[in-house]
């Protein structure tokens, strides 16, 4: 009789808990894995936006969590959503378009970003402030063409020319030489994927970063 009773004890407890949800935990979201080579959407207000490739990611020396992409990308202030997790929402803003050296900053929420380094076929591990000599084959990860290749024709402080295929999309996309980041995609002649490539070397938007708040910015 006394085991009867107490297992009905015990059964109406565990129905108590069940009933008022005590004892239950909803596990946080994971965070929305971010690097050279995840496309990304700046968002223009309504049902436009931007479609582009994150450059690189990585902390400035106050460990803010900051992205690069392309400035005719977006606008300071606009937000920036992960193309393929759309349902996380906004991850991100755009504080300073540099329209000069076409490159942007992107300041990103840490409770919904996780930095990484590997994006389809490039993995960053730093960076490489010299120009490319001419010959030096240069790869590109994008959100439209992913992972392509090519030969640099010119590369000077500034800026370089590649026959790496890009095309709409792929603006902001990591430019690297081996696994370190020498500078980004801005643009095409011609035709996508026929014609070369062009971008901003990484060294001046080095230098320009602390100028926009961002001191001491190393890639993850």
């Amino acid at each position: 009789m006394l085991r009867k009773l107490l297992a009905l004890c015990a059964a109406l407890v565990t129905a108590a808990l069940l009933l008022s949800g005590a004892g239950t935990a909803t596990a946080a979201p994971s965070k929305v894995a971010l690097g050279g080579g995840s496309g990304i959407l700046v968002l223009k207000g309504g049902n436009s936006a931007s479609a582009c490739t994150l450059t690189t990611i990585g902390y400035d020396n106050r460990g803010g969590l900051y992205g690069l992409t392309a400035a005719h990308c977006g606008e300071g202030g606009q937000r920036v959503v992960a193309e393929q997790q759309q349902n996380r929402g906004v991850i991100g803003r755009i504080t300073f378009s540099n329209h000069k050296l076409d490159y942007a900053i992107i300041a990103f929420d840490q409770d919904k970003v996780a930095p990484t380094r590997t994006v389809g076929s490039v993995t960053i591990r730093g960076v490489q402030t010299t120009p490319p000599n001419f010959g030096t084959i240069a790869c590109k990860e994008g959100r439209t063409t992913g992972g392509t290749c090519g030969v640099t024709w010119f590369s000077n402080g500034v800026e370089h020319i590649s026959q790496i295929c890009v095309t709409e999309g792929d603006s902001g996309s990591p430019v690297v030489v081996g696994d370190r980041l020498i500078g980004m995609v801005n643009a095409y002649y011609f035709v996508g994927c026929i014609g070369p490539e062009t971008g901003t070397n990484i060294k001046p938007i080095l230098a320009d970063l602390p100028r926009r708040g961002v001191e001491g910015f190393r890639v993850y």
